[in-house]
């Protein structure tokens, strides 16, 4: 992440002053998306320290794992940012007369920037599925390569046909390339923090397979959702006329089978057992 953060911060200042010298719109949305990747590393290299090593405290059960999905939030935000306002240049450069764009420029700027986005997605590929805050940060260097791409397309066209807009109409491909990929990610980042299931789990197949323990009569307030990427959580009640222990046991590999690690089962007893047993929990 620090490697990736220095990589792309220092390729950004080159291509927003040759941006900005040669009045290239593609080149500046490449930019400003550049701007946000290390906005974004850094954000998620600041999330990812703090969900580690940020200490548990009796008000902090948790630690600092929300961090990562925090980040993810305002990395999409910077993401969308980026894209509205290159569809607004580049609709006021359409109704008015584009300028000339050295075609040649460029090319070279967009290979050089190419190769510093493939070094930068291999070192964070590994991660990426791993935290959403490196999955934020990978996503946005994936995007500013295809912007790579589009930027030396457009600066091949301009080579060899003269046509002026072919910039604008990479810029605005590059700005609804990305937009679509913010809002997914902000959308997986607000799925985490209202708390839903994870989309890997099935809670109905759950219910049922706790249900079929041997023992168990009813099941309820079963909840499920995400402290962050990896860390999914468990409550629930199951009613039991049968071995309390063992019920617990069966129960609990459930949910371990499920991923659901940290998980907190109880036991009850069924109404004809409530006034001779007591509840169990783990």
């Amino acid at each position: 992440m620090v490697l990736a953060v220095g990589l792309i911060g220092s390729y950004f200042f080159v291509e927003l002053f040759v941006g900005i010298a040669i009045e290239s719109l593609a080149l500046i949305a490449d930019a400003g998306h550049m701007l946000t990747d290390v906005v974004a590393l850094s954000m998620g290299l600041s999330a990812l320290l703090l969900s580690r090593h940020g200490r548990i405290t009796d008000s902090r059960s948790f630690g600092w794992f929300r961090a990562e999905v925090f980040t993810a939030v305002l990395n999409a935000i910077l993401l969308i940012g980026v894209g509205a306002f290159i569809l607004y240049e580049a609709v006021e450069r359409i109704g008015g007369e584009a300028p000339e764009i050295p075609g040649a420029t460029l090319v070279i700027v967009a290979l050089i920037g190419l190769a510093v986005n493939v070094v930068v997605m291999l070192l964070l590929r590994a991660d990426a599925k791993a935290s959403i805050a490196v999955r934020g940060a990978y996503l946005e260097v994936l995007a500013d390569a295809v912007g790579s791409v589009g930027v030396l397309t457009a600066g091949v066209v301009t080579m060899t046909t003269g046509w002026r807009y072919a910039d604008v109409v990479v810029a605005v491909l590059i700005a609804l390339w990305v937009v679509p990929r913010a809002v997914r990610l902000a959308k997986d980042a607000l799925k985490i923090l209202n708390q839903q299931a994870p989309d890997h789990i099935d809670v109905a197949a759950l219910r049922e397979e706790l249900l079929a323990v041997d023992g168990v009569l009813d099941v309820h307030d079963l909840h499920v959702w995400s402290v962050t990427t990896g860390m999914d959580v468990a409550t629930v009640h199951v009613v039991s006329d049968g071995d309390y222990s063992r019920v617990l046991h069966q129960a609990r590999a459930v949910l371990t089978e499920h991923g659901l690690v940290h998980a907190t089962v109880q036991v009850n007893p069924s109404a004809d057992q409530s006034d001779c047993c007591e509840e169990l929990t783990w």
